[in-house]
């Protein structure tokens, strides 16, 4: 299998995430076609790897990309709060790592209407590759049933978009004479609506958009806010969690839960400011650009 996705900041996750002796237990809480797991497993091999996805096809991909270390992974379909919250008290990893990231596997073959650029079905469910994509609304469910002053406060709140009451009018607008099925009909509507100034801007107009819709459809930023607590609570003594986010709302949860833990916890922080990627990566991995890795520890009792 050849793999669509190219993990950013490799390097940086193994060097502060470099598990602290050989038979050590490490959670991928994100771990999509297995790129972070694949580089720890390599590195270390004494390690044992929990990987964990909601997306069951892309735990299969992860599966085949993996299958060299058998007896070395676990394979999990959840979503990593879930995860957090539920698992037993024996697992005590020494390293946690949460790619925040939406895999390009998403964006190019799932065929769920990530990209703006493509005529797919508007579902933008992560977790619709299997069973716990069956209790979940899809982006047409949201643009095409809440109210006008509803969805335009969803734009803005999830993805900063300036011209949230614009494009949400334009949205329920259409929706009256034609409902929202595909993705590629969501991304011409939204480019109608606003200005030639915005439309010939640096990204395509619809890019806020349809980052809120996903975060909401997926409930993307509270489940980041459960996870972290819990993931803490999980370390082993000297344990650290890293977690690598893509835009400014991820960013500020993790670093004010990261902040508030190692002021009132046993914790430290290792990153005061966020690790970003080298020019050369920049340039090789677009989807690097962005990224923001923050890293906190368990201090040792």
């Amino acid at each position: 299998m050849e793999p669509v996705h190219q993990s950013v900041l490799v390097s940086e996750v193994l060097e502060f995430l470099a598990p602290d002796d050989t038979d050590r237990l490490v959670i991928d809480a994100t771990v999509g076609e297995g790129g972070h797991s694949a580089c720890f497993l390599q590195r270390f091999p004494g390690i044992r790897v929990i990987g964990i996805d909601a997306d069951q096809v892309m735990l299969e991909r992860a599966r085949q990309r993996l299958e060299e270390f058998e007896g070395r992974v676990e394979l999990v379909n959840e979503w990593f709060d879930t995860y957090f919250g539920a698992a037993p008290s024996a697992v005590r990893p020494n390293r946690i790592l949460m790619d925040l990231g939406v895999s390009m596997y998403h964006f190019t073959k799932a065929a769920r209407g990530f990209s703006f650029r493509e005529d797919e079905p508007l579902d933008m469910r992560l977790d619709a590759g299997g069973p716990l994509g069956d209790r979940t609304e899809t982006a047409a469910d949201l643009v095409n049933t809440l109210r006008e002053p509803d969805l335009a406060d969803l734009i803005y709140q999830f993805g900063e978009e300036r011209l949230s009451r614009r494009i949400a009018a334009a949205i329920c607008r259409e929706r009256d004479s034609r409902p929202f099925r595909t993705a590629a009909q969501l991304a011409d509507i939204i480019r109608g609506a606003v200005p030639s100034s915005y439309r010939h801007s640096r990204i395509h107009p619809a890019t806020r958009t349809f980052q809120a819709l996903r975060i909401a459809v997926n409930s993307e930023l509270d489940r980041v806010k459960r996870a972290i607590p819990a993931a803490l609570e999980m370390l082993s003594p000297a344990g650290r969690l890293g977690i690598i986010s893509f835009h400014s709302l991820e960013d500020r949860i993790v670093k004010h839960s990261f902040r508030d833990a190692a002021g009132t916890g046993p914790y430290r922080l290792l990153t005061k400011k966020p690790v970003t990627a080298s020019d050369e990566e920049r340039v090789s991995n677009s989807a690097s650009r962005s990224a923001k890795f923050r890293v906190i520890e368990r201090v040792a009792s």
